[in-house]
């Protein structure tokens, strides 16, 4: 219960602070019922309602500190006109002194303890108390600049510790940082290496591979067996290639990145499937297929499928109230795909690229094509995308 009240408070200054100066009240209140009546002040409700003005500016403390010790140093008006001195009045000094040293800078806090007792000073000289005549003016000042001193000692100290503190939580978490990154880095360089004795272990596989494919060509004819081992070899050796391969993706693949699906890629035969999809998603579609489509290499094929679908999500994103064109046309040796729609396309940043537009020239490079992307005249957006089509490596069974 303590700890979801100090948690309220800390959350609630204002709701704080007015407990505190209620507080310093209440203690004003216990001090003159535990002294003999002939010295309670008269009247005491005006003596309580006094008590409570001289106390009212803790309640302002931390959300308005410099009107607080203004209102402080006004209330040092009673002693000097109606000759009252509430105890309350010293306490909220003392409390002022300790939040400026404590939560402000030093010259701030400074300016703030000679604003608070140089005019206590003052007014202790004009007025001295009454009822102790032994003690003279010169000692009263002094007892009251000596209060000052300790208040504002007390609260520079704590904010020196406050500021240590602080400190020291803010090398722990840079440290902490640091600790992060050096462990991500050596994480990193361990991926790399593993990846490069992956990578010489794949090669050989290959080269391995090839070798024995050569020969089986040579030795078909002349003798059967000895072929058969050869591509029983090669067989068993793609094999563990693939395995190994595997392995390195794995090794490149970050946290972020998901893990590898196991359900085939997406080629030309899915994007009739992905047009319907953006139709139920509101964009009106139409996609028109020229020309007989030749066996693609599968990734050749999953090319052309992620650029049809980067180009339509982007429709959807950015087009509006549209519609969009799908063409894929296959004519001799290379596949032509383009993308339109009549939307207002996105918005033209130079300085923003996105991951999209970035991953279809990666995917188009990679196959030695061109794309263009771009706004189209009268209105919308066009991507066109020419992909040079290599013949099938299994003979003519590629994707379509």
């Amino acid at each position: 219960m303590g700890t979801e009240l100090r948690e309220w408070l800390r959350g609630r200054p204002l709701a704080g602070d007015v407990l505190l100066a209620a507080g310093l009240v209440l203690a004003e209140v216990l001090f003159t019922l535990l002294t003999p009546r002939e010295f309670w002040p008269r009247p005491l409700p005006a003596a309580l309602g006094w008590s409570t003005l001289c106390a009212a500016p803790v309640a302002l403390r931390r959300v308005a500190p410099w009107p607080a010790v203004l209102a402080a140093v006004a209330t040092l008006l009673l002693p000097v006109t109606i000759e009252v001195a509430p105890t309350t009045q010293s306490l909220t000094f003392m409390v002022l002194t300790y939040t400026m040293a404590a939560f402000r800078p030093a010259r701030p806090a400074l300016v703030a303890a000679v604003a608070l007792w140089a005019p206590v000073a003052v007014v202790t000289t004009m007025t001295p108390p009454a009822g102790m005549p032994q003690l003279s003016t010169a000692f009263l000042v002094a007892n009251n600049l000596l209060v000052g001193i300790v208040s504002f000692s007390v609260g520079r100290t704590v904010h020196a510790r406050r500021s240590s503190t602080e400190a020291l939580r803010e090398r722990a978490r840079t440290a902490e940082a640091n600790q992060r990154a050096l462990a991500e880095q050596a994480v990193a360089d361990e991926r790399r290496r593993i990846a490069r004795e992956l990578h010489d272990v794949v090669a050989h596989h290959v080269s391995v591979m090839g070798v024995l494919a050569t020969g089986v060509r040579r030795v078909l004819r002349r003798d059967i067996d000895a072929a058969d081992e050869a591509i029983a070899t090669i067989e068993e050796t793609s094999r563990a290639t693939l395995r190994e391969l595997r392995r390195l993706l794995d090794v490149l693949r970050t946290e972020a990145e998901p893990a590898a699906e196991l359900t085939p890629q997406p080629g030309i035969a899915g994007i009739e499937a992905l047009t319907e999809q953006v139709r139920d998603a509101g964009l009106p579609v139409t996609l028109t297929v020229e020309g007989t489509p030749g066996p693609l290499e599968e990734g050749e094929a999953l090319t052309v499928y992620r650029i049809v679908q980067e180009a339509l999500t982007n429709a959807l994103k950015h087009a509006g109230t549209a519609t969009a064109q799908v063409r894929v046309s296959f004519a001799g040796n290379a596949v032509e795909v383009e993308v339109t729609d009549t939307g207002r396309g996105p918005s033209p940043d130079p300085d923003r690229i996105g991951h999209g537009l970035v991953g279809m020239r990666e995917r188009v490079g990679l196959y030695g094509g061109i794309l263009h992307t771009g706004g189209r005249t009268g209105g919308g957006y066009r991507v066109y995308a020419w992909i040079p089509v290599e013949p099938p490596a299994d003979g003519g069974r590629g994707v379509r």
